[in-house]
């Protein structure tokens, strides 16, 4: 039986729509349509939480053919908007996808971005991180209560160090600082860039305190250069010998989640063909595997829910953005 060219993806479905996408049909074990040529904005620079998650998405998908062709473009700057700029704006005759998360949100607001998330689709939640907190292994801050005394005497000679003004490091510092009864404005932010970069700064006494995903952390953390002193997770991580803030006193919470979005313009067949392959893609062993190497949280949420979710989630941190004084 000739198989008609479209991105909707149900083998047994009986009515394709002629002029949709493309697709061909995927081995019986995935229920499935392959679509073929899907690009993924990846909104950072290489290795970042966004490229790790369009790299693994771009893995997963082609080797259980729920896509071919798969190709990753990083388009860095300003917290993600310049790629979700590009993203918004651009018309390819491929579907095109856009990893983007909490900092997004934030970043939007504090760049003035013309563009918002208003004018995408909310594809699905992905995954999540909850962040530490840690200093030097040589600091003299041992414990939360030292930082927090140490804040108190004197909110200058603390150091925090994060990605970005804005980001999920800027704003989980601010919930610290409320949860003490300090004065969010006298925190001393340190724009300390990520990952190596931020580790370095810490480890070399540049900043009192740093901040990130779990997984960007751990190596060092397991070999004693840094020290924890509280995460932000509701309950204790299974693994992951850190106490959380609220443990420790402080009702602090935040979760850095990570998502996937689609072109506004997306027809309804062509959303649903997606939908349904982001979600075989979650269901994957391999997918599951590199989640738990990573060290993310599996927060997976389809289009329909993770729309209504994330208009409530924009509200919060926006909310939060302006009470942090980070936008006028």
């Amino acid at each position: 039986m000739a198989v008609r060219k479209s991105l909707t993806g149900i083998l047994a479905a009986a009515a394709l729509t002629a002029g949709a996408l493309f697709a061909t049909p995927a081995p019986a074990q995935n229920k499935t349509a392959e679509i073929k040529g899907i690009e993924i904005i990846a909104p950072a620079n290489a290795g970042g939480g966004y490229d790790q998650h369009a790299r693994a998405m771009q893995q997963v998908l082609q080797n259980h053919k729920l896509a071919s062709n798969v190709q990753v473009m990083n388009i860095p700057g300003a917290g993600g908007t310049i790629g979700l700029s590009q993203f918004v704006t651009s018309r390819k005759r491929n579907p095109s996808l856009m990893i983007s998360g909490l900092g997004m949100v934030g970043a939007i607001l504090i760049n003035k971005s013309p563009v918002t998330l208003d004018q995408v689709t909310p594809l699905a939640r992905l995954t999540g991180e909850y962040q530490p907190i840690v200093v030097a292994a040589d600091s003299p801050i041992r414990t939360l209560d030292d930082l927090i005394a140490k804040f108190k005497a004197d909110p200058g000679s603390v150091s925090w160090g994060g990605f970005a003004v804005g980001s999920p490091d800027h704003i989980l510092y601010g919930l610290i600082v409320k949860a003490i009864g300090g004065d969010v404005a006298k925190m001393n932010y340190i724009a300390a860039g990520a990952g190596g970069e931020m580790m370095a700064s810490v480890l070399g006494g540049h900043i009192t305190v740093a901040t990130g995903g779990y997984n960007e952390l751990a190596s060092q953390l397991q070999a004693g250069k840094l020290r924890a002193l509280g995460i932000s997770a509701p309950q204790r991580v299974p693994g992951v010998d850190i106490p959380t803030f609220k443990e420790q006193g402080l009702d602090v919470e935040l979760v850095n989640w990570r998502a996937v979005m689609a072109p506004g313009s997306l027809k309804a067949a062509d959303k649903q063909a997606l939908d349904e392959a982001v979600g075989a893609m979650v269901r994957t062993d391999e997918w599951k595997q590199i989640a738990k190497e990573r060290g993310w949280i599996d927060l997976y949420l389809p289009s329909d829910q993770f729309t209504a979710l994330l208009k409530d989630e924009r509200a919060r941190i926006e909310g939060l953005i302006t009470e942090l004084g980070l936008v006028k």
